[in-house]
């Protein structure tokens, strides 16, 4: 593909939000994010990588991290005493990964903020996935091996989180539809055509060749 493409991917627990990013990242040959960028933002910043994914998409983790046994502090290397570090020091990693991840090429990006960090980035397509709450909870009651009330309960927690991170740092609201240009119910149609119409939306928006 001729023209550099960011798909973001805003996404509620169990809503199918990975498995289409992955189908959208092979729809466009572009290379997919999730994980992979506490990865990238440790790299950069040269801190732990655990440290990153105990503090992933959660606001105010600095707050708490003091208050962990000393072996868990251990996972962060002593450049965390050495600078002025801070929760926006942690976010500011991580967007720095974004935008050289971006800067390489066609990229699909999964949460943490990229729609907000890459907002002046051309050939962008911010999309938020939803699914009904039962779907959810069954799905998440396969996983994790828990009762329908406590996938319930456990869902809500991760999401309030979630929000809590997007909404501090954005200024916008998390699965709100006019922070996204385009926001579906995966449930109705399943996660292969939803990454599909999803696709289907981006050429559209891009202005790209159709599929043939």
């Amino acid at each position: 593909m001729d023209k550099k493409i960011i798909i973001n991917i805003g996404r509620q627990v169990c809503a199918g939000g990975l498995e289409i990013g992955r189908l959208l990242a092979d729809e466009f040959q572009a290379k997919y994010y999730d994980r992979e960028l506490l990865n990238l933002a440790a790299k950069e910043s040269g801190f732990s990588e655990e440290f990153f994914k105990q503090s992933d998409e959660r606001k105010g983790f600095l707050r708490s991290f003091f208050h962990l046994p000393y072996n868990n502090i251990n996972t962060v290397n002593s450049n965390f005493y050495q600078n002025n570090f801070s929760q926006e020091s942690l976010f500011k990693f991580q967007s720095d990964a974004i935008i050289k991840a971006a800067q390489e090429g066609s990229c699909v990006f999964v949460g943490r903020c990229a729609d907000y960090v890459l907002r002046d980035f051309p050939n962008v397509v911010n999309v938020f996935i939803t699914a009904d709450i039962e779907t959810r909870a069954k799905l998440f009651m396969k996983e994790k091996d828990v009762t329908l009330e406590e996938a319930i309960k456990r869902i809500h927690h991760v999401e309030n989180r979630r929000a809590s991170y997007y909404n501090y740092y954005t200024g916008k609201r998390w699965g709100q539809a006019d922070s996204y240009d385009l926001c579906i119910d995966s449930s109705v149609i399943g996660t292969a055509e939803t990454a599909r119409i999803i696709a289907e939306f981006v050429r559209k928006k891009l202005h790209l060749n159709p599929q043939i």
